[in-house]
């Protein structure tokens, strides 16, 4: 599929989603997220992609966030209509049934904070930083997704001051996963996107469907969601097919 506002491509069972707006700092604008939105649709849909990256185009940011330009050309219905298909495609992206990885190579502000807090891992670089900008402009983000990731008090600390957070305290604070050159970035998230594409898709999706639903659930619960999900959904097969690599390295025989 051609797309205007983003490019996609393909790594060896990883997909690699550019948000390419970099004349206007990847700006979230309907018409970009909408393309995002398919694209993971489609992804979602194809047993060859196991997991998918995202990042921006250009030298300076991942995205700026929501484009306040074209928000501010639409009428109150028109902003509202919108607003109802972004939080589906919102949802799509905090939900997705496989790994999303981000490769934040630069600034990530307001609603791409927000979408950088949804997504399952981030790779930082020395040019990224975040702000979560909604409560400065009169709105509300990410009280769902930061906390997961920093904790309640730091949470707090982020969305009520909307101060930055250069690299090394994202780092810190559990924001990114990990901290690479700026020139390694993308590499590097294909690298770790294609870890986990050697494994088991059944089972990557089934632990991350488990970490999400487990949320808000006390410790027992989460152990009797997994222990039900063992007996239902989520079955092992056999030792001899999950290690049958290691077995036929040991010289073992391959049914006993």
């Amino acid at each position: 599929m051609a797309y205007e506002f983003i490019i996609a491509e393909r790594h060896d069972g990883v997909a690699l989603i550019t948000l390419n707006r970099p004349d206007k700092l990847n700006a979230l604008s309907f018409g970009l997220m909408s393309e995002v939105g398919d694209a993971l649709t489609e992804y979602e849909n194809d047993d060859a992609i196991k997991a998918v990256i995202l990042t921006g185009a250009g030298e300076r940011a991942f995205s700026a966030g929501a484009d306040i330009h074209e928000m501010a050309g639409l009428s109150s219905e028109e902003l509202a209509r919108r607003a109802d298909k972004r939080g589906q495609i919102s949802w799509h992206i905090a939900s997705y049934t496989k790994p999303i990885i981000g490769a934040i190579n630069g600034l990530a502000y307001g609603g791409a904070a927000l979408l950088s807090s949804s997504l399952d891992l981030r790779i930082g670089c020395e040019k990224t930083q975040f702000r979560f900008l909604a409560a400065t402009y009169g709105r509300v983000n990410s009280t769902w997704s930061l906390p997961a990731l920093v904790g309640m008090p730091k949470a707090k600390e982020l969305l009520y001051t909307d101060r930055a957070v250069g690299v090394e305290e994202a780092a810190q604070i559990g924001l990114l996963n990990q901290v690479v050159p700026s020139a390694k970035l993308v590499e590097s998230a294909i690298e770790m996107g294609q870890m986990i594409a050697k494994n088991d898709p059944r089972m990557v999706q089934g632990i991350k469907r488990l970490l999400h639903e487990g949320m808000g659930l006390d410790w027992q619960g989460r152990y009797e969601l997994e222990d039900e999900a063992r007996a239902t959904w989520l079955t092992s097969g056999h030792p001899r097919d999950g290690f049958k690599d290691f077995l036929a390295r040991k010289g073992k025989p391959a049914a006993a």
